[in-house]
């Protein structure tokens, strides 16, 4: 079965960084685009970060430009996404999404991030 599941997520304050991870299984991971987005109660999904299928490229959301940065591991079918000086306004539910083209368009369950103090 096609799976994504999210990890990683949790309680920091301002400042603070973390480290999500989403495993994927059920399809053949190298050849699919990935990418994080994030969404809060009342507000549309919007993306955060995505990288191609053999990770030569990278594309970042520009409010969170040089403070995140989006990885993968085929070999692992692993994508991470670090997270450094995080804000308040950072606090969401992170989702990982795999695609190929317009054929395939897979979801994880999503990981809370909140940043408070």
């Amino acid at each position: 079965e096609v799976q994504l599941v999210e990890s990683g997520g949790g309680l920091v304050q301002p400042g603070g960084s973390l480290r999500l991870s989403c495993a994927a299984s059920g399809f053949t991971f190298s050849s699919y685009a990935m990418s994080w987005y994030r969404q809060t109660p009342g507000k549309e999904r919007e993306l955060v970060a995505s990288i191609t299928s053999a990770g030569g490229n990278t594309n970042y959301a520009d409010s969170m430009k040089g403070r995140v940065t989006i990885s993968r591991d085929n070999a692992k079918n692993t994508v991470y996404l670090q997270m450094n000086s995080l804000k308040p306004e950072d606090t969401a539910v992170y989702y990982c999404r795999a695609k190929y083209g317009s054929m395939v368009d897979v979801w994880g369950q999503g990981t809370q991030v909140t940043v408070s103090s």
